[in-house]
């Protein structure tokens, strides 16, 4: 079967060996707040609104890129793991691949919306931080059960 838009199957290792340290480091990053000093830089930035400070439009400005470089890596990751082929890609893990895809956005969309009536605040910034990365993870998880099991009873 000829799928196009994914990748070749020898990205998913690939992916698996940036996804899981970025997930393990942002979990880190998230809950400790830990920046890494050596990457304090001065970078361009389109809109910067500093906190009690000025806003600050197409400019200079300091900032520590630990947070950038972890989302980017996990972004990158989490897209080669899931969008790349299984070594025999066929019509019915294209099958798994549209009901996970489907499940996973209808479970992210329900999760925003528990949040969105009831998580105020700060703690909401948080939650959208969260939601930018929580539909690949979810797909990720489900479509990997969902190959285990058939292949476990296929077995």
């Amino acid at each position: 079967m000829k799928t196009r838009f994914l990748f070749p199957n020898a990205m998913k290792r690939i992916g698996w060996f940036i996804f899981i340290p970025a997930v393990i480091a942002g979990i880190i990053f998230l809950f400790d707040g830990m920046e890494f000093d050596f990457l304090d830089a001065r970078v361009f930035a389109i809109y910067d609104d500093e906190f009690m400070g000025e806003t600050i439009y197409f400019k200079m400005t300091d900032n520590n890129l630990t947070d950038e470089i972890l989302g980017i890596l996990l972004l990158i990751g989490s897209v080669l793991v899931a969008f790349s082929k299984e070594k025999d890609e066929d019509e019915f893990i294209m099958k798994i691949r549209l009901e996970s895809l489907l499940w996973a956005t209808f479970v992210n969309i329900g999760f925003l919306l528990f949040c969105l009536m009831f998580i105020y605040g700060m703690m909401f910034f948080t939650v959208m931080l969260l939601n930018m990365y929580s539909l690949l993870i979810l797909f990720i998880i489900r479509f990997n059960i969902i190959m285990y099991r058939t292949k476990k009873q296929m077995a």
